[in-house]
């Protein structure tokens, strides 16, 4: 392949060290929001003894950190373009850190729930502020794509890190030490962003905030996690659920015609009317809702099914988060050589291959004949992230990245709720209320026949998720006129393939 420098690419600014040390503090800020996933995944059935938790319980404490952390994305990001985005970091780090207190401290479900909810406060405001902190440090586009496949990089680290300590921390110190270890962690990167991150340019306002706009988008995506979460507790054709459902779309519909007819809206939503940008918001919803929804219960077979300790659970689905790493460190390169669309395109198809693969779980199959398998899981992820990601941000200028990347990372989390939430009613379809630390022979078979028919539907969305992005990256840009499938595979910073 042939890769033609133009004079735009030699003029390029280049990131100064305060750029990437600015880097290095908000990917630590992803790193805590993406941990405090993962690293109670293994604790779960502790807690659930320790405290009395039962199923339902237990799924509120992965999905009540998730469900505040999607919902309140929009209005965070927002609020940072417009108030600034290095002191809402800041806030967002601290009521995380403190959130985190109370969870480690609570003698019960109620208030550990109330810690919960307040851990996810806080990534809702620093999560879109670090995005926008990159986007506007760093100028060259070739740099940006580097700089995002490291922050990517973060919540790799995070997947690979999180069980093995959750479980480290369960077996030596407790499950509460699960939640305190982000204490000192919350207070050393407030201090190292007072330090290390500048401040930026707020958005110029128009108008007044949107709280209409952001009343209705909480609300939708609020409403619509709790109906997926309660449908396999109270049944999906319940009152309850089915009325949850029907006023989560009448508020997301809502919200769309309000923004259509604003100004100064909270979301631009004419962006979706761009294929390459609706093709890696809708990725990243799938890319979540099939991985870090799997997760949860790759760590459940281990310990449930197989008897594993929590840090020997932990350690089995390592393999995931190392190779997501190792993959999304890579990825950005990938990114700024031959553009978004094939990097992204072939994580997706390799991760549902790499899924469906997994289908070969059995009650008794070794960590030794998959670890293989989950490395190509986590590598195929890792792959199609940082395009996702820079395909979301480079679809407006600097001064509201902090909306777009709100809208990116709440799709995501939102993926992260319906996985967990949809993925686990198939788990446990045959085994309501078994939340032990090990099963007998019988559960185990119905927990494995779950377990693969949760692989199935996660193998197919993510493939599915291939062929309509490759179909949406072949369409001109509807809103845009003149974005063309040309422009996908346009290398960041100017240069464009002429050959392969």
């Amino acid at each position: 392949m042939t890769v033609t420098q133009t004079s735009a690419d030699a003029r390029a600014p280049v990131a100064t060290p305060g750029a990437w040390a600015a880097l290095a503090v908000v990917a630590g800020g992803l790193f805590l929001a993406v941990m405090s996933t993962t690293v109670v995944s293994v604790a779960l059935p502790t807690i659930g003894r320790h405290l009395h938790a039962n199923a339902t319980d237990l799924e509120w404490i992965v999905d009540a950190y998730v469900v505040v952390y999607a919902s309140l994305l929009v209005t965070g990001g927002v609020i940072g373009d417009r108030r600034g985005r290095k002191g809402l970091f800041m806030l967002g780090v601290a009521i995380f850190g403190f959130g985190s207190l109370i969870t480690g401290l609570a003698p019960s479900v109620g208030l550990l729930l109330v810690g919960r909810v307040l851990q996810g406060l806080g990534p809702a405001l620093l999560v879109p502020g670090s995005l926008t902190i990159i986007r506007t440090v760093f100028e060259d586009e070739r740099q940006r794509a580097v700089a995002i496949g490291l922050w990517s990089t973060a919540s790799g680290l995070a997947l690979a890190v999180g069980p093995a300590l959750g479980g480290l921390l369960v077996d030596r110190l407790g499950w509460r030490w699960v939640f305190l270890f982000n204490v000192p962690l919350a207070a050393a990167f407030v201090l190292l962003a007072a330090r290390f991150v500048p401040r930026l340019a707020r958005t110029p306002v128009r108008g007044g905030f949107d709280w209409l706009g952001a009343i209705l988008s909480t609300g939708a995506v609020a409403i619509l996690a709790y109906a997926s979460i309660e449908g396999q507790n109270h049944g999906w054709s319940s009152p309850l659920v089915f009325g949850a459902f029907i006023l989560g779309v009448v508020s997301l519909a809502g919200f769309v015609a309000w923004e259509r007819h604003r100004t100064d809206s909270l979301i631009d939503v004419t962006l979706f009317a761009r294929p390459t940008f609706t093709a890696a918001n809708v990725a990243a919803l799938v890319v979540f809702f099939a991985f870090v929804g799997s997760i949860v219960y790759f760590s459940a077979y281990f310990q449930q099914v197989q008897g594993h300790s929590p840090i020997a659970a932990g350690l089995d689905v390592s393999a995931i988060g190392i190779a997501f790493a190792v993959a999304a460190s890579q990825s950005g390169r990938l990114v700024s050589r031959f553009g978004p669309r094939r990097p992204m395109l072939a994580g997706l198809v390799i991760a549902g291959v790499a899924t469906l693969g997994l289908l070969r779980l059995g009650p008794n199959t070794g960590i030794d004949a998959i670890w293989w398998n989950f490395a190509v899981l986590g590598g195929g992820i890792g792959m199609c992230l940082t395009p996702m990601t820079a395909v979301a941000i480079s679809a407006v200028d600097a001064s509201r990245a902090g909306m777009v990347s709100a809208v990116h990372n709440s799709l995501r989390q939102l993926g992260q709720v319906f996985g967990v939430a949809l993925l686990g009613a198939l788990v446990y379809a045959r085994l309501p209320g078994a939340v032990g630390p090990r099963f007998d022979r019988a559960q185990r078979v119905l927990f494995v026949g779950g377990l693969h028919n949760a692989l199935w539907v996660c193998g197919l969305a993510l493939l599915a998720a291939a062929a309509l992005a490759a179909l949406l990256f072949s369409l001109p840009g509807l809103g845009n006129p003149g974005e063309t499938d040309s422009q996908a595979d346009e290398v960041p910073g100017g240069a464009r393939r002429i050959g392969d």
